[in-house]
């Protein structure tokens, strides 16, 4: 059986957001009808990233954000002419592509797991491509 590879987009609105996609990966997955196997998500850009973390607790994505700033300050844009250093390091420490088991038909996730879409040059429309492998 060919696989494809499936296309989402989304809006972001600030320039540093975490914004959760777990319930979009989960009505993707659906319309792909795989039951058992992986799910390979990759963000074909170079100032954003995937991210998998803690979906219970707001503070833990305002830790997050507060650690981005204190590590990558926007002051560190100097040589890059767009001025979006400090994004291009951020994505580059979170990465661009998880693989997500799923188990009849659900991703399993652990239980305060969420998959986040980590913008840190918005707000911008961002894409995702999704693989569903499995049966």
């Amino acid at each position: 059986m060919i696989k494809i590879w499936r296309e989402l987009a989304f809006n972001t609105r600030a320039a540093t957001e975490f914004l959760e996609i777990t319930r979009d990966l989960a009505v993707d997955l659906q319309k792909a009808g795989v039951r058992q196997g992986v799910g390979t998500i990759f963000i074909p850009h170079t100032t954003a990233g995937l991210m998998l973390n803690e979906n219970a607790d707001p503070d833990v994505l305002y830790d997050l954000k507060l650690a981005f700033d204190q590590i990558f300050p926007h002051s560190l844009n100097r040589a890059h002419q767009e001025g979006n250093s400090a994004a291009h390091l951020r994505a580059a420490l979170v990465g661009s592509s998880l693989h997500l088991p799923v188990e009849d038909g659900r991703l399993r996730l652990g239980t305060w797991q969420g998959v986040y879409l980590c913008e840190f040059d918005g707000p911008r429309r961002r894409r995702i491509l999704v693989r569903w492998d499995g049966n």
